[in-house]
């Protein structure tokens, strides 16, 4: 008759060894071999007439062998689900199993031993007593105004002027390197770019008015732009932004095109394209809706330094001890790459602050009920089409978005990741309805501030 004992050989850490008799995987192991003669194609012989001591000669010990593991892992598998064992990972054979043991021409008894790391019991701390800060962020009407003339731009009118009239003029340029003294170097090639006349030096544009497509320049970048806009310009020509040699660098700009973009109309045209499902007649109503949807953004923002502060609450609070000499050894050979011993050690910390993170939701999701639906699944990805978009679309959906969505639901990895992001995201919501946070007021440039500065801290 086979057993399975259990022993206890550390913290957390568990001795599962497995004995099986002749009778637990003998008559598999005759039936195997009898399937394999049905199966075999083998010269000289017809389609399931080979001799049953031919088959036994050519698969009999690499069968016998997979159906004596098959009958231990069964064992072993119906004894965890019976005595409902919560494991990390997945038992680890012990080097005392001697595989070579297992011999087809003398069946007998079997026995195997196995390494089990037990899951923890804890406790989560008491969060009702938590009075975080949670932040809300000062809309102040140069921000407003700021991201009034965001829209106004974005729902522009492109224009052609004939020359450039002022610093809102787009230039199509291209940039070819020169010497200084204006000759092409060899082998240079003009490289096409687009840019608003402010992006000049100030002492720059006055020297761009009246300038039309077909007129050319020398320049050089250390005196033509200044340092932020130089950065990125230099980066768009190839260039190192962090090289001093290269922002000394000369070219001739050639005028492709001269461009305006007219912003457009603070009119009910207007309002009727950034709320298309609103009914909004004046300026005081649009900029209420605007200043609502910023506080909205900034909302999610803050919900999210909030549910962080939480984060660090329940991973500092919450004690839970692990079956650590056992979870060194299964991240040596258990992972999907082997590790070094030193790699093992460089990595536990960060890999066991994982794992608490791991049982800690569990815990919380199971114990409150809380569950991702497909149609949760269903609606992360129609805002992540909408994101690529540039936002949330106005008025009915058309039938291609929800060939979108469908087809994003037969993506399996995606389906997976969006459960375990909806997961997280519905428990942590969930933990802050368990605390009492303090209001308090601060500006964006404050809040982003602290931000940096938390991040900072945590990267340290």
């Amino acid at each position: 008759m086979s057993t399975v004992t259990r022993e206890n050989i550390g913290l957390l850490n568990d001795k599962i060894i497995v004995r099986i008799e002749k009778s637990d995987y003998f008559p598999s192991f005759e039936k195997s071999l009898k399937d394999y003669g049905k199966k075999a194609n083998i010269p000289g012989f017809r389609k399931g007439m080979v001799p049953t001591s031919l088959i036994k000669k050519m698969y009999g010990n690499s069968v016998f062998t997979d159906e004596v593991l098959k009958s231990v892992e069964k064992k072993l598998t119906d004894y965890m689900s019976t005595e409902q064992l919560e494991i990390f990972a997945q038992p680890l054979p012990l080097p005392e199993n001697d595989a070579s043991q297992i011999n087809m021409t003398q069946p007998q008894d079997y026995s195997f031993a196995f390494e089990v790391g037990l899951k923890p019991a804890f406790q989560l701390p008491d969060l009702s007593s938590l009075t975080p800060t949670r932040y809300q962020i000062i809309i102040t009407d140069e921000m407003l105004n700021e991201e009034i003339e965001r829209l106004r731009q974005k729902n522009g009118t492109m224009t052609d002027p004939e020359s450039v009239t002022g610093d809102e003029n787009v230039l199509n340029v291209t940039f070819q390197e020169t010497d200084a003294n204006g000759q092409f170097l060899e082998g240079s090639q003009p490289k096409d770019n687009s840019l608003l006349v402010k992006y000049f030096a100030p002492e720059f544009r006055a020297g761009l008015l009246g300038k039309k497509a077909g007129d050319e320049f020398n320049i050089q970048l250390l005196t033509a732009f200044e340092d932020k806009e130089r950065s990125w310009i230099i980066q768009d020509l190839g260039l190192t932004k962090e090289s001093a040699a290269d922002a000394e660098k000369y070219f001739k700009l050639v005028i492709v095109k001269v461009g305006l973009l007219e912003k457009a109309v603070m009119d009910e045209t207007f309002f009727k394209k950034v709320y298309r499902n609103k009914t909004i007649e004046s300026e005081v109503d649009f900029r209420e809706n605007i200043k609502k949807d910023m506080a909205d953004q900034w909302k999610a923002q803050t919900s999210n330094n909030l549910q962080h502060t939480l984060y660090h609450e329940l991973l500092d609070k919450t004690q839970i001890e692990f079956p650590e000499s056992f979870l060194k050894r299964w991240l040596l050979t258990g992972g999907e790459k082997p590790k070094t011993p030193e790699e093992v050690e460089k990595e536990f910390p960060s890999f066991a602050s994982a794992l608490k993170w791991n049982l800690i939701t569990d815990k919380i999701v199971t114990e409150n009920k809380i569950e991702v639906t497909p149609e949760d699944i269903k609606e992360a990805a129609r805002k992540q089409l909408f994101s690529y978009l540039g936002g949330l679309p106005q008025g009915d959906e058309q039938p291609w978005v929800e060939e979108y969505v469908t087809k994003m639901m037969q993506d399996r990895r995606f389906v997976e990741e969006t459960y375990q992001n909806q997961r997280t995201n519905k428990m942590l919501q969930w933990l802050e309805t368990q605390v009492k946070p303090v209001d308090k007021d601060i500006t964006a440039e404050a809040f982003n501030k602290l931000n940096e500065e938390h991040q900072h801290h945590h990267h340290e």
